[in-house]
Formats: C-alpha cells, structure tokens, sequence
C-alpha cells in the first residue's frame, strides 16, 4: 500500500477533528499573551545627535594660528567617540551616578553579580551609531522618560569629558612651550636693554639721528670760527682750538663727542635692531601664550550637539498587539505541527495493528 501524502489543503481534515484542541491553545495563548502584554512596561526612547570635533583643531598651537573649530567627519573620530560611549568606565560611572542598581533591581552594589548584571542591563538599553550623515546618534531606552532622557544627555558629556582628556595632555605641553619662548624672550629683552643702556652711556649716544645733527653743526660752526681767529679775526684761537678737541675726540672731556660717536653707532645700531626684534617677538610670544592658556582653562567642548536628548512622547515599545497575534500565531503553527504528529502517530499504530502485517 502506497502511504498517503499530505498537502496543506489536506491539513483541513485534521484540524476539523482536533479542533477543540487546537482552539483551546489558540485561546490560551491569546488570554496569555494579552495579559503579558498588558503586564509588560512601556520603553520610552531618547535619541541625542552630536558630531565631533577634530581633536587637533583644538590644540592651542592650532588656535593661536587661527585655525577653525572643524567638524570631524574623520572614521578615526567617530569611532574613537563610539568606543568611549561603549566602554566600560563610562558605563561604570552613569549606573553610579543615577544608581541603577536601584533602579534596574539587580542588587548591592560592589557585589559581583549585581555589578555584572547592572552592567549588562545597562549596555542592552544603551545604542551608539553613525548614521549615514556622518553624525553620531546615542540612544537611551527606559521605562522611565524623564531618566532616559537624563542619561543620554550625560552620556554625551561623559563622552566628551573623556575625549578632551585624550588631548589634554599634549595641550598642556604645547602650553608649556608657549611659556617656555615667552619666558627666553623676556629674560633676552632685559639682557638687550641693559646692553643698550650701557652702550649709551658708554658712548654718550641718546639719539643718533638728534646728535649727529648737533655734532655736524658743532663741528662745523667752531672750525669756522677757529679759521677766522687763525685769519686774524675775533676769538679765541686755543680756546675754539678745545672746543674742536672736545667735540671730536673722546679725551677732549666732552661726554658727546665724534670719537665715541663713530665708535658706538655700529654697536647702538646692532643692540636697537636686536632690541626691536625681541620687542616684536615678545609681544607676539606672550599673546599666543595667553591665547593658548585661556584655551586650555576654556575646555573647548570636542562634540557639536546637534540635538539634545528629550523626554519621549510616546512609547517605542512594547507593540503589545503584535505580541498577541504573534503568539496566537505561533500557537496556531504549534498547534499544526503537533496534531499532524499525532495523527501520523495513530495512523501508524493502526497500520502495526492491522491483520495480516
């Protein structure tokens, strides 16, 4: 005897006589799952959208150039953002600080198994993706709205707290050769100063341009009045004589005199010319260092938030009538495979019962 094949059509027969069976598990699963369903919390979903920022484009060398805060659309950035927002410490700190232990009932804290499973409640209802914009979006799930919303936002300064730390220390060197310059250039000033202090007085040499005037027109007027004494005119010929000794030669007891003033003006030249260029370089070092500091002590936040985390309006889940006809669903293809079992079952114990086999 050929044995009889099965289609879904021929299911029919078989459903008809265990019908009350199969309508007493549809009607089971149905009270079950609705009261479940009912039972079941509502999730409320808060999404915060941010970008972060080149960390490099934060640096104080960067600012003092006048470079830009950038947008950093760069995958080491994201990525960087999203293994800080995954990771444990961080994780750590916001179950510590809103006390999801508490919250989550999952015991003591300190406690390994409390620890562990907080830590996996926590991680499960926690999202962190790049979108396809090239932004980041953290999402928080929980029964309650306002904490969800509260989280996500922390979680957002927790990661950028932790990101600025990852520059800060090279921030801080950049800072500590800004001080560095600026202190060399100062101490190098005063040394400049003092050598042109002392060159002027030395030489006699206060303004260069005001006493060569004063020293041509001297010299020129007391010659002409020592040619004509020595031509038979007025004055004094030995005493106009000093008088051109003393404004020429260094010995002659005027403090101005060529002599010095010859002597000096390749050196005054030099110590103005580098006195001028440590006064440039120095008031230029000490603005980028006070730029540099302000921006250290400024903590210039490494993510632009697109949009804040809020309290949602309504639910994300459950989808409490999909969990009814889901589970009516199941129960009924269940319901199929067994009876279709059973029946294959009796059949085949009749078969082994019947004469003549």
């Amino acid at each position: 005897m050929s044995e009889r094949s099965y289609s879904l059509l021929g299911l029919w027969p078989i459903i008809n006589r265990w019908k009350s069976l199969v309508g007493a598990a549809l009607a089971l699963a149905l009270v079950v799952s609705l009261i479940v369903a009912l039972l079941l919390p509502n999730i409320y979903t808060s999404t915060a959208v941010f970008f972060p920022t080149n960390p490099q484009s934060s640096d104080p060398d960067r600012i003092v150039e006048g470079g830009k805060l950038d947008l950093g659309g760069r995958t080491e950035d994201l990525d960087r953002v999203i293994t800080i927002g995954q990771s444990q410490p961080v994780a750590e700190l916001i179950i510590k600080r809103f006390d999801l232990h508490r919250h989550y009932d999952t015991g003591q804290p300190g406690d390994d198994a409390a620890d562990d499973k907080a830590l996996r409640e926590f991680s499960s209802n926690l999202s962190i993706v790049h979108n396809e914009r090239e932004a980041i979006e953290l999402t928080f799930q929980d029964y309650d709205k306002q904490l969800a919303a509260r989280i996500a936002n922390d979680l957002v300064q927790i990661i950028d707290s932790v990101n600025q730390q990852l520059t800060l220390e090279n921030r801080r060197n950049v800072l500590g050769l800004y001080r560095t310059r600026y202190e060399f250039l100062n101490t190098e000033y005063e040394r400049s100063r003092r050598q042109l202090v002392q060159a002027r007085r030395r030489y006699g040499i206060y303004g260069l341009e005001q006493q060569s005037r004063y020293l041509a027109r001297e010299i020129i007027k007391v010659e002409s009045q020592l040619n004509q004494a020595q031509a038979g005119g007025p004055g004094n010929v030995a005493g106009l004589r000093r008088a051109l000794r003393g404004l020429t030669q260094a010995d002659g007891g005027n403090v101005i005199n060529l002599e010095n003033y010859v002597r000096g003006t390749d050196s005054l030249a030099m110590f103005t010319a580098r006195l001028t260029d440590l006064q440039e370089r120095l008031v230029k070092a000490r603005g980028e260092y006070e730029t540099a500091d302000v921006t250290l002590k400024g903590k210039l936040s490494s993510l632009y938030v697109v949009q804040k985390a809020y309290p949602a309006t309504k639910k994300s889940k459950p989808v409490r009538w999909l969990i009814v006809v889901g589970s009516v669903a199941l129960t009924f293809a269940l319901s199929i495979v067994v009876i279709t079992l059973l029946e294959l079952l009796r059949r085949t114990r009749r078969m082994s019962s019947a004469p003549g086999l």
